[in-house]
């Protein structure tokens, strides 16, 4: 239940539409649901803006379409983050009007169109095409949590120019997600460019001393660009999470 749903609610009852009975009923799972592999957080969207996210890595299929049998019940939009290829069959057999990203690793189902709650556009850097399913996992969230997203891909400091050419689209998004692997540069270069807020999102992608993302993560961490704000590494979908709460906000 979203803040919209439970409002139409309470008119209802206001109005005497439905009985006192009916809105208990509606309420009584409304904080957190039982269904024996988890404990849902049915409460999380009224709370947090968006609804409770599955994460899909070391979960069963078996464990997870009750999950979203449960969610789906109740109204809610679900995205599963970190699927693989075979619990993703599953879940799509289960569910078939849900949407498989192979790239991205997620699956999404919706029970109706996202809540539009941002206040500008979300756009979505990418610095190579390595990097692209760690920014796609940002993009598809964002635009699961309401935002309105736009993509960048392969504007790496390899080439600046290339990012450059891009310029308007820096300055018109409220938001920016920049996604990058190696030695991490991109957020600063971008970071130095923009007055809005910047999120940065260190990947695996790399030789040897890129450490598996430490390298990226250290020198986002130690950005000269003020303000850049960092997650965890190959975290598209907490940049997401970020960035919705900064455009909900209208920051």
């Amino acid at each position: 239940m979203n803040p919209s749903e439970l409002k139409k609610m309470l008119l209802a009852l206001q109005a005497g539409k439905i009985t006192l009975e009916e809105a208990e009923h509606r309420l009584r799972c409304l904080p957190f649901e039982d269904v024996g592999v988890a404990m849902i957080d049915h409460h999380r969207e009224l709370r947090q803006g968006f609804p409770e996210v599955v994460f899909g890595e070391g979960k069963t299929a078996e464990q997870m379409i009750p999950i979203l049998s449960a969610m789906v019940e109740k109204g809610s939009n679900v995205l599963v983050t970190r699927l693989d290829s075979p619990k993703a069959a599953a879940l799509k057999n289960a569910f078939p009007q849900g949407c498989h990203d192979y790239l991205s690793r997620t699956f999404v189902l919706e029970t109706k169109p996202p809540e539009s709650r941002g206040k500008g556009t979300v756009l979505v850097v990418c610095a190579g095409t390595s990097d692209l399913p760690v920014a796609r996992e940002a993009t598809i969230a964002a635009r699961a949590f309401g935002n309105t997203v736009e993509e960048i891909t392969d504007v790496g400091v390899a080439g600046l120019h290339r990012l450059f050419s891009r310029a308007e689209q820096l300055h018109r998004a409220a938001v920016i997600i920049v996604v990058a692997g190696m030695e991490g540069a991109l957020p600063s270069v971008i970071g130095g460019l923009v007055p809005v807020p910047v999120i940065a999102v260190p990947t695996s992608v790399g030789y040897g001393a890129s450490f598996n993302g430490l390298a990226a993560l250290l020198g986002m961490l130690n950005s000269c660009a003020n303000g850049v704000t960092v997650v965890n590494i190959d975290n598209g979908f907490g940049a997401a999470c970020a960035a919705t709460r900064i455009n909900n906000s209208g920051c």
